[in-house]
């Protein structure tokens, strides 16, 4: 299938790279990693990234704004993204062929191509694998490729701490730090934290619940994020800090905004995707998302949770 990826790209001159909505390091690294691939390999190709910025992310990349007519004939490539409801930017569908990356489960199988690998660690471990396979017929990795390819493993394997991370996920990044980048400084824009964020994690630590079969449970309102100065995308960052509790087995935080409240789910060892699925969501194993409309459904989420914890 990488192949055949390649030989797609090398028939289109204008190539439209997309991504999924609520981007994270590995939607950014596997959008912004792929697009400097080609840029690097095929220089007179255009070639773009879009999506709606997050600001958090600008470190990484800033995207481009292109016209609807620019779609005319374009081969559309979407990495990180599992089903079509959760691909930023409708205009996906307009292009003349349409090609998807991932490493999710094939929930939703769309695309006139598809190259799924569930066992890789994050989607821009794949597109390194992409350009392994494909330099000998003219793929060139650049210095910037190679800093954004990283930044998308470390923040799918949560700096190389989730099961995900394999033998040949530390062989990959092992090469791309070979590269012209500086490791210090994207760790330090990767992890820096701002003073209202700490003081919100604080207050996390302090409202958190635990239920009987070892669920761990926190509630961010709207008016919880407004004292704290922060943004839902910035509250979802927050999630990993219920899994050194010891007992949990796993854990969902709500976080509300205006239309909805989005439900982050993480697991030690229980696979929750299969309960995200139930609420208009879905994801990895032990990671996944969804989202819910009312405050009724919180304790069917949590009772679902639980039951699975009983069966673990």
């Amino acid at each position: 299938m990488k192949a055949t990826i390649l030989e797609e790209i090398k028939q289109y001159e204008k190539i439209i790279i997309h991504r999924h909505v609520r981007p994270d390091p590995d939607a950014y690294g596997s959008q912004g990693g792929l697009a400097e691939i080609l840029k690097a390999s095929f220089p007179t190709k255009q070639i773009y990234t879009v999506g709606k910025e997050e600001p958090s992310l600008n470190y990484l990349r800033r995207l481009d704004v292109i016209s609807d007519d620019m779609y005319e004939g374009a081969l559309v490539i979407v990495c990180d993204t599992a089903n079509t409801g959760r691909i930023c930017d409708e205009r996906y569908k307009t292009g003349a062929k349409l090609i998807k990356i991932d490493h999710h489960p094939n929930a939703d199988p769309y695309g006139d191509l598809l190259w799924v690998d569930t066992s890789a660690s994050s989607c821009s471990e794949m597109i390194y694998e992409f350009y392994l396979a494909g330099k000998e017929q003219g793929l060139k990795l650049s210095d910037e490729a190679a800093r954004l390819l990283f930044a998308g493993i470390v923040g799918d394997t949560g700096r190389f701490l989730f099961p995900s991370t394999t033998e040949k996920t530390f062989a990959y990044a092992s090469e791309l730090i070979n590269y012209n980048f500086s490791r210090p400084q994207l760790f330090q824009e990767m992890y820096d934290v701002s003073e209202n964020i700490v003081r919100l994690n604080g207050y996390v630590l302090q409202h958190f619940e635990v239920l009987p079969h070892g669920t761990g449970k926190m509630i961010i309102t709207k008016e919880t994020m407004k004292q704290f100065g922060a943004t839902a995308s910035e509250a979802s960052q927050l999630v990993g800090t219920l899994g050194s509790i010891k007992g949990v087995k796993t854990w969902v935080f709500f976080i509300e905004e205006d239309n909805e409240i989005r439900v982050r789910f993480r697991s030690k060892g229980p696979v929750i995707n299969t309960i995200a699925k139930k609420y208009n969501g879905g994801g990895h194993p032990l990671a996944s998302g969804a989202s819910i409309y009312s405050w009724d459904e919180v304790d069917r989420i949590l009772a679902d949770l639980e039951e699975l914890n009983q069966q673990a």
